[in-house]
C-alpha cells in the first residue's frame, strides 16, 4: 500500500487573495500537463469561493498558454434539478468561466438534470457511464469545497454514500442541504486523482478544517473531507478565517 504525501496548507490573507492564488495555480497546472502532451481531466466544484476562482481563471485565461479546447471538465457533484435552475453548479460555471474561455462543449461533462434522467438514481448511473466513456480513469485535478459540517461533493457526515466502494457516482435523496436530490462522485472516483485541492473560505468552515487536518484527523464518517487525498499531492487553500482553528 503506497503512502500518500502529507497535505500541504496554504493560508491567504483574504478570499480575494485565495481566489487569485488558486486561479494562478490552476492555469499553471494545465499549462504543464498540456506541454507534456496530456489532455487534462479536471473535476470542478461549486460554492461561493469556487465561483470567485472561476471568474479569476477566466480573467487570467487570455494571457495564458492554455489551449482551452484541450481540457475535459467533470463535476464532483450536482443538484438534480431542472437544467435552467439557478441551483445548478454547472450553470454558473459555464457563465463565469467555461463559456468565456472557449472550452470545447464536447469536453464539458455535466451531471444529468431532471431533463436528462427519469430519476436521480438513473442520473447517477448515467453519469458513471459518461465518466467511463469520456474519462481516462484518472483526474489530473479534483477541486473540492468543504462545508461547515465537513462534507465534500455531496458526501455528508453519517451518510450511506460514504461507504460505497463499487461505484463511480451515486444518488443522494436526503441531502441535509436543499435541494435533497443530488448526484455525487464517490470516494473511489474522487481519489483517482493526481492532485486534490480543497478550497475553503470563511470562519464557519474553521472547525471542519481544524478537525480534518488534526493529528490524528477526524473519522471520515464525521468529517468526510478526510476521505479524499491526491495520489501525487493534496493542498488545502485557505483564507485566514477558515484556518483560524489550525
Amino acid at each position: 500500500m503506497s503512502i500518500l504525501p502529507a497535505p500541504r496548507i496554504e493560508v491567504h490573507e483574504s478570499p480575494a487573495d485565495l481566489a487569485t492564488s488558486v486561479a494562478g495555480a490552476f492555469v499553471r497546472l494545465l499549462t504543464v500537463h498540456q506541454a507534456s502532451g496530456v489532455v487534462p481531466q479536471i473535476c470542478l466544484t461549486g460554492g461561493t469561493i469556487a465561483d470567485k476562482i472561476h471568474r479569476e481563471i477566466a480573467r487570467l485565461a487570455p494571457g495564458s498558454e492554455v489551449d482551452w479546447t484541450r481540457v475535459d471538465f467533470f463535476w464532483g457533484d450536482e443538484r438534480f434539478v431542472a437544467p435552467d435552475s439557478d441551483q445548478r453548479n454547472a450553470r454558473l460555471v459555464r457563465t463565469d468561466f467555461l463559456d468565456r474561455v472557449g472550452v470545447d462543449p464536447a469536453r464539458v461533462h455535466e451531471m444529468p438534470s431532471t431533463a436528462d434522467a427519469a430519476d436521480v438514481e438513473a442520473g447517477a448511473t448515467s453519469y458513471a457511464d459518461r465518466v467511463r466513456l469520456a474519462g481516462t480513469g484518472r483526474f489530473q485535478l479534483v477541486m473540492l469545497g468543504v462545508g461547515p459540517d465537513g462534507h465534500v461533493a455531496s458526501l455528508f457526515p453519517g451518510s450511506a454514500q460514504l461507504d460505497v466502494d463499487d461505484a463511480i457516482a451515486v444518488a443522494v435523496t436526503d441531502s441535509p442541504k436543499p435541494p435533497p436530490e443530488r448526484v455525487t462522485l464517490t470516494y473511489p472516483a474522487l481519489n483517482r486523482a493526481d492532485e486534490v485541492w480543497f478550497v475553503v473560505s470563511g470562519a464557519d468552515k474553521a472547525e471542519a478544517v481544524g478537525r480534518a487536518l488534526a493529528t490524528p484527523p477526524a473519522d471520515l464518517h464525521e468529517i468526510p473531507a478526510v476521505g479524499v487525498r491526491g495520489q501525487s499531492g493534496t493542498t488545502w487553500f485557505l483564507d485566514h478565517e477558515s484556518a483560524s482553528q489550525l
